[in-house]
């Protein structure tokens, strides 16, 4: 029933929606409406021209990414009817809201299994990972009350956290776990994976991704540890970078979220960036995006082929397209799937179409596939791996290992999110209008 009379809310908001802009501003809601498209395309426009060039042309560029939503709000007020869009906006935004909700099924997670006690844990934590959220959470203290050993990694000097997990496995640890980065997790994950243990992940980073969608407490990284009294096992993907010609089984660098290839990769390896982020941005991106400089790509995602995107992100598992980004979340980590997205945009034009279709715009490219090889105009490329920066010989592949990594995690977790589906007004004036008969008995076979 809820569903039913959510679908109808989605309805009749989006009517209300039409019919506050058709009633009150009559004619003139045909030129609101094409007022607004342009507005969206003058901005979209004038970002692309703004990243793509240099001196008075990005002035003038950036004033257009101003201006033309101020002109476009002037003109709405200067008509008396600002109050007329706002409104049709706020239910049109409701509708959208509630019919995807009632298109959205019972979120079903990742499968749990049952996980034995760890008699030895081992686990690294990096004081210097979120804002020293390690001393803040006192995460050592409270672990090493729960019978696990715990290394607080020097912050003086570099140390070795692959071989750090590997002495502890020769020692008899049988469970290795992480409070640091994202980086670390997946250098200590593929420890655990060659050695069939389990694995913890300790939200102690600065974001956190891999926790975040593994549905663990991200403000509170000290319930993480509940895994070593109270836990249950997922059985995750890991994705597997190798340089150089395909080898055989689990080889390669492991990445527990993604790797980037292309604009963001070549920005990062610049020496500059780390003092001036957005400088060193500005100063690249005009020729990178135009192959002014940096290396041609050639992606190829099973049978598909990208010739020359600006940028690729390879992802283990994809991203929610509920998310405008597409960088958001995860809704699962046991798909078996790469998730590739490609950007490739060469125009104002296509940039605007970026901006007003989303996923479904011409420019970007989402795709899942079992393997991707990244090749290049170039025998080596800046990669970035799970945030660490790299240069790798090409062609570069990556693959996924299905179900490779056992994590241990709390039974009781806040969870993750299911990603809100693509809006399909049929479907939700189908399940307003049937739902009904459905439950009155008509639709029963």
């Amino acid at each position: 029933m809820s569903r039913r009379w959510t679908a109808r809310l989605a309805l009749a908001t989006g009517l209300a929606a039409l019919v506050v802009l058709v009633v009150f501003g009559g004619l003139a809601s045909l030129l609101l409406m094409a007022v607004g498209w342009a507005g969206l395309v003058l901005t979209a426009a004038g970002g692309w021209w703004m990243v793509t060039h240099t001196g008075w042309i990005r002035v003038l560029a950036g004033l257009l990414v101003v201006g033309a939503p101020l002109a476009v709000l002037l003109l709405y007020s200067a008509a008396g009817l600002l109050w007329v869009v706002l409104v049709s906006l706020a239910l049109w935004a409701l509708a959208v809201a509630a019919g995807s909700a009632a298109l959205a099924e019972d979120a079903q997670g990742m499968p749990e299994h049952p996980a034995g006690t760890a008699e030895r844990p081992f686990l690294i934590m990096n004081p210097r990972s979120g804002g020293g959220k390690v001393e803040k959470f006192r995460l050592a203290e409270r672990a090493r009350a729960l019978g696990a050993e715990v290394v607080v990694l020097d912050p003086a000097r570099h140390q070795d956290v692959a071989e750090l997990a590997r002495q502890a496995v020769e020692g008899g640890a049988d469970l290795l776990g992480v409070a640091g980065g994202d980086g670390t997790q997946a250098l200590v994950a593929a420890v655990a994976v060659e050695h069939d243990i389990p694995f913890m992940v300790i939200s102690a980073g600065t974001r956190n991704h891999f926790a975040m969608d593994l549905g663990l407490d991200r403000q509170d990284p000290s319930r993480c540890l509940e895994a070593l009294t109270d836990g249950v096992e997922l059985h995750v993907d890991l994705g597997y970078i190798h340089e150089g010609e395909p080898a055989d089984g689990n080889t390669g660098r492991v990445f527990v979220n993604s790797a980037s290839f292309g604009v963001y990769a070549e920005v990062v390896q610049s020496p500059a960036y780390r003092d001036d982020k957005a400088g060193t941005i500005l100063e690249m991106l005009p020729d990178l995006l135009t192959h002014g400089s940096g290396s041609r790509l050639s992606v190829r995602a099973d049978a598909l082929v990208l010739d020359a995107p600006q940028a690729v992100l390879v992802s283990n598992n994809p991203y929610q397209k509920g998310d405008s980004a597409g960088l958001g979340r995860r809704e699962r980590l046991d798909s078996g799937r790469l998730g590739v997205l490609g950007v490739e945009v060469s125009s104002a034009a296509e940039a605007a179409g970026l901006l007003l279709h989303g996923r479904q715009g011409r420019g970007l490219t989402a795709v899942t596939a079992r393997e991707v090889v990244v090749d290049a105009d170039a025998s080596a490329i800046p990669v970035g791996v799970d945030g660490e920066a790299l240069v790798l010989s090409t062609p570069v592949h990556c693959r996924i290992a299905s179900g490779a990594l056992r994590v241990r995690v709390p039974r009781h977790r806040p969870g993750v999110p299911r990603a809100a589906p693509p809006m399909d007004w049929r479907r939700v004036r189908r399940l307003a209008l049937t739902m009904g008969r459905t439950a009155a008995g008509h639709g029963a076979a």
